[in-house]
Order: C-alpha cells, then sequence, then structure tokens
C-alpha cells in the first residue's frame, strides 16, 4: 500500500463530491502545500473520506479515484474489467474493431484514457499526476484480455496540445503504422503512435453513421476531415459527391488510401489540402453550395478562459457553414470543447444564422457513443455535442 498523506477539502464542495464529482480544484484543499504530484492522498470532507492523486501543476490539484482506500492492482483490474464488460456490444457486433476501452473519469480512472485498435492498445495520460500508472493499467489491460498483443503510452498532451516526446511501448510488439481497423464494416487506416488523437476520432463512430443515411444522392462538403471519417460514410451512403478539406500533412493520402480500402468510388471523391475557414469564406463568395455541409473542427478552447474566443470562431465557423448550404439542404455541426455546453453551442447556432441570414430547424443531436460514459454527477465528462439542421433561407 503506498504512503499516504492527509489533507482536508473544503466542506462547501461535499455535496459535488458526494454526487461522484472526481475532481478537487486546488483552491478547495487545505494542508497541501508540501505535496509533490501523483502523491497518494487520503482527502477528509466533513464525514466524506476519498482518496486520489495529487497534482502540483494542474488547476485539479486531487483526482478521486476510490472511497475506500487507495488503489492495488486488483482494484485497477477491477475497473479494467468493468469497462471491458460495458464495451461488449461493440465486440460482439463483429463490425468494429476500435473503441475507447478507459473513458477516464467515466470508468473511475481520471486522467486516463485507454483505446483498442485491433490487438493493441494505447495509453493516454492527461495529468502528470496520473502518468506513472500506466504500468499497471497495462498489467490490467493483459490481465483481462490476454488477446492483446501489445500496449502502448502515447506521451501526455499539454495545453497546446501537443507533445515532443515518443511514444513508449510498455508490453509486448509495437503496432504497425499502417494498422487497419474496422469501424461498422468500414476499414481504416490508423497510426496509432504518432497520429491525431490515439489514431482515430472514436467519439464521431454513431455520429458517422448518422450522416450515412441522411447523404444518398446529395453534395457533401466535409471540413475538418482528418483521414476521411465522415467521407467515407458519405460515399457508403451514396453521396453524389464528396469535398473533403483539411490542412494537415499527409492527410489528402490517408483519406485516399482509405477510400481505396474500401472500394468506395473515387471518382466522386475530392480532397482540398487548405484550411476550413478559408476555404468556406472563398465557397461563399463564389457561391458555390452543397445539400451537406459537415463541419467537426478541433477543439477552439482548452481552457476555461479561452471560452470567449471559442464562442467567437464557432459562431463564425457556423455562419461560413450555412452558407454553403444550398436552401433546404443540412448543416452538420459539431464541437468537442468542453468549456462550451450543449445550450451554448444551440445559442451560437442560432447566432450564426442571424449572421449568415439564414433560417435554422434543429431535427437531430446528439453527444458521444456508449464507449464514453459520463457519471451522473460529472457533466464536465459530455464534451461533444453535435447537431443536424436544416437551413432555410429567411423569408
Amino acid at each position: 500500500m503506498p504512503s499516504l498523506a492527509d489533507i482536508t477539502i473544503d466542506p462547501a464542495i461535499r455535496t459535488r463530491l458526494q454526487q461522484g464529482h472526481p475532481w478537487v480544484y486546488r483552491n478547495h484543499l487545505i494542508g497541501a502545500e508540501r505535496l509533490r504530484s501523483g502523491q497518494w492522498v487520503r482527502a477528509r470532507c466533513g464525514g466524506l473520506t476519498v482518496y486520489g492523486l495529487y497534482d502540483e501543476q494542474s488547476p485539479i490539484g486531487l483526482r478521486i479515484f476510490s472511497r475506500n482506500g487507495p488503489p492495488d492492482q486488483a482494484w485497477f483490474r477491477e475497473r479494467v474489467w468493468e469497462a471491458w464488460e460495458l464495451r461488449a456490444p461493440l465486440r460482439d457486433s463483429g463490425q468494429t474493431t476500435a473503441y475507447r476501452w478507459i473513458y477516464g473519469e467515466g470508468d473511475g480512472l481520471p486522467g486516463i484514457v485507454v483505446d483498442r485498435y485491433g490487438d493493441y492498445a494505447v495509453i493516454q495520460t492527461y495529468a502528470e499526476s496520473v502518468q506513472t500508472l500506466a504500468p499497471a493499467i497495462a498489467a490490467a489491460l493483459r490481465a483481462v484480455d490476454p488477446d492483446l498483443r501489445g500496449v502502448v503510452q502515447r506521451p501526455r498532451l499539454h495545453d497546446d496540445n501537443e507533445s515532443e516526446a515518443q511514444p513508449v511501448l510498455l508490453w509486448g510488439e509495437a503496432p504497425p503504422r499502417d494498422l487497419v481497423v474496422q469501424e461498422h464494416g468500414l476499414f481504416f487506416q490508423v497510426d496509432m503512435l504518432y497520429g491525431q488523437k490515439t489514431g482515430l476520432f472514436l467519439d464521431q463512430r454513431e455520429n458517422r453513421r448518422t450522416v450515412e443515411g441522411l447523404v444518398a444522392g446529395a453534395s457533401v462538403l466535409n471540413c475538418f476531415a482528418y483521414t476521411g471519417g465522415f467521407s467515407l460514410y458519405a460515399l457508403r451512403g451514396d453521396a453524389a459527391e464528396v469535398v473533403s478539406c483539411d490542412v494537415g500533412r499527409g492527410l489528402a493520402e490517408a483519406t485516399t488510401a482509405n477510400i481505396a480500402l474500401n472500394r468506395l468510388p473515387a471518382e466522386r471523391h475530392r480532397f482540398e489540402t487548405e484550411d476550413c475557414f478559408a476555404l468556406l469564406d472563398r465557397y461563399a463568395k463564389d457561391g458555390r453550395t452543397f445539400d451537406v455541409v459537415i463541419l467537426d473542427p478541433p477543439s477552439f478552447a482548452r481552457a476555461r478562459t479561452s471560452q470567449h474566443a471559442a464562442l467567437r470562431a464557432y459562431v463564425r465557423l457556423n455562419a461560413l457553414g450555412m452558407r454553403c448550404v444550398t436552401p433546404g439542404g443540412l448543416l452538420v455541426s459539431a464541437s468537442c470543447t468542453a468549456q462550451i455546453g450543449p445550450e451554448q453551442f444551440r445559442a451560437l447556432l442560432g447566432d450564426a444564422a442571424a449572421q449568415a441570414h439564414r433560417r435554422l430547424q434543429m431535427i437531430h443531436e446528439a453527444g458521444q457513443p456508449l464507449d464514453h460514459p459520463v457519471p451522473a454527477g460529472f457533466p464536465e465528462g459530455r464534451y461533444l455535442k453535435f447537431i443536424v439542421a436544416r437551413v432555410q433561407a429567411l423569408v
């Protein structure tokens, strides 16, 4: 059992902790001045006792893991097993081999993400305090799934969403750079070691399938396309034309490879390597419109202090997108910015419609899939917003 430091939590947040919120911000901690990141802590809040890891760098000073003592290896194995069981429908479908195995706080392991791609798992941590848990998590993954061939740890992401560190092989063999996985029967090449996120944007899996059912015979513009996720579903959904846009190096080639891998009609697809804001602005000025415009940008804010700038960017982006939708067509808009809630997202779409001089009818709203569960007392875990809306001219 690790040595424990004893601290106190401001009783003003006791109700929130009782409801299951796993974070304690630094200003609510008492007696933590001499602690170091990664130190296990027993914290008392009134009559409530919790156990977690202290972080001296993050605004989140304490991440809570348990109420019954500091975790041991059996505890980690139990959390990994529970998460494994929740994802059984994805494995049992026989059509999906890529999913989020551990979604941090949602699976009782704060600050830790594990994605499963075929027979490989990749671990990524989002706080300095939990980095040293990676070997314990890797051992638990192996115990729960003996078919694993390798476990990799990606470097911890910083506020700029970048890291210069290299991936580390924790166990087994390294995954190939051109690993092929399946999602609802479509095949994708993924780069677990150096690709964005951990190789594929797994949280949009069900939303991609929603788009597939809306695009038959339509012209589609997919902005922030990455390696063509929404584009592949649109082509399989019998879209007449698909234009993908992203500015990243090598993404056009990766998208083309994924289209070929699935034997989809390449003649219906074109990739524009360009800044999406610039492309939309150019199309809007030229009067170029599409039946369906998809906007799935990266997060525009990493901290609450960036919220206002993010709101302005989303309004501008969606106004441009609406101007590129054929009257009566569809805008598909998503946001992964946790600092913007669902109500704010709906409101900013209204602001964007006013700026674009369009009417907007919201016809479908969704979020993240079952492999991204959210504890009832942790609304911050529900970060993904996804809305399909009909765009019409003003009358």
